[in-house]
This record gives structure tokens, sequence and C-alpha cells, in this order.
């Protein structure tokens, strides 16, 4: 990776957080702040079992 590359981008007039390694795009960036980190890390979990089962 990149140093230039971007992980996450948090929105916060649009309320948006973005992980642009997977793609993952949505619209509870203050719920996320509050530490409500469940969609995001399904997210990333789901990702990584993709990107495993390619590998296979």
């Amino acid at each position: 990776m990149d140093r230039s590359e971007r992980i996450r981008t948090y929105n916060f007039p649009e309320n948006r957080i973005t992980d642009h390694r997977i793609g993952y795009k949505s619209h509870n960036l203050d719920q996320v702040l509050d530490g409500d980190l469940d969609a995001l890390f399904d997210a990333l979990s789901a990702a990584d079992k993709q990107s495993r089962l390619r590998q296979s």
C-alpha cells in the first residue's frame, strides 16, 4: 500500500464514513464515533473472508 492511498475517509457534513480498501460507505458516522462499530466490523470481516476465499 502506497503512503498516499487512503484507508478511510470521514465526511462530517454528509455524516458519511468510507473505507476505501473494501468499498464500504455508510451514512452513520455519528454512530461510529459513538462506538457503534458493528456494521463496519461486519463489512471488514466479510471483505477479509472474500479475500481469503479468492486466495485458496
